[in-house]
């Protein structure tokens, strides 16, 4: 019932951020002439992130959420990495300590169909995960891949390393992910993934990641993003709940 109701609430937030993106994008005067020139398609594609919340009076509270990502597609390959980090205070107490990198590379054997390997590592000392490393290789398939959507659907095996609570696990995992983007217009973008890991000898041990933003540029190297982060844990640590969301708004500057 609680993973029904979050994810009935993803759906409804991603059409939500459909709308305001669109809508944003509607303001802009700019027409198809005023248009810059297609960036390099075989080149790096970079941007940072940076969102804050300060409250100061009757609450006394910070929250800091960063992040940058570049991605490179060449030939028959496709790079990306990522990292991002975010920290909490609440009247001086620390409530949000976490930091996450990941990498994909992928090979396509056709236009839609690819092999790839896949890494990511988790650090999050407030759900006293001292760490979780999970590595992955396996198969892919874009269902859409054109100028406006993108859908991907990967699967294969993996092999995680954690200490959790202080205690070391190493299991093999079976991970099932999907990604989605839709250019909504030429200054206006949103995105959704999700991605789901049990243990494949105890299904009942799994993790799943969903993520959902929204963009819509400001200028040609700035825009506003929103972005809201789901992830799911069916066995915490002692005393930690389950479910970890976050919905962060900044500014993202591409390069």
């Amino acid at each position: 019932m609680k993973r029904s109701t979050t994810i009935h609430s993803f759906c409804c937030l991603s059409l939500g951020l459909g709308a305001v993106t669109g809508g944003l994008s509607s303001l802009r005067a700019d027409d198809a002439a005023a248009a810059p020139a297609a960036p390099n398609p075989t080149g790096w594609k970079s941007s940072a992130f940076l969102g804050a919340t300060v409250t100061k009076g009757n609450s006394d509270t910070l929250m800091i959420n960063g992040s940058a990502k570049t991605d490179k597609k060449w030939d028959q390959n496709e790079l990306a990495l990522g990292a991002s980090v975010t920290y909490g205070e609440d009247h001086s107490t620390v409530n949000a300590n976490s930091a996450n990198a990941f990498g994909q590379f992928n090979r396509l054997f056709s236009d839609r169909f690819y092999g790839y390997a896949h890494v990511d590592a988790l650090n999050d000392q407030i759900a006293r995960i001292n760490y979780r490393v999970t590595l992955s290789p396996g198969a892919g398939y874009y269902f859409l891949k054109n100028d406006k959507f993108t859908l991907s659907g990967e699967v294969g095996p993996g092999f995680v390393m954690e200490k959790v609570d202080d205690q070391t696990h190493n299991y093999f995992t079976l991970r099932l992910a999907e990604k989605f983007t839709w250019k909504i217009s030429q200054h206006s973008r949103l995105w959704e993934g999700i991605d789901y890991q049990p243990q494949v000898d105890d299904f009942g041990n799994y993790v799943v990641n969903a993520e959902l933003g929204a963009e819509s540029d400001l200028t040609k190297h700035l825009a506003l993003r929103v972005v809201f982060t789901d992830s799911y844990r069916s066995r915490p640590a002692a005393t930690k709940k389950d479910n970890d969301l976050k919905l962060m708004a900044g500014l993202a500057y591409r390069f």
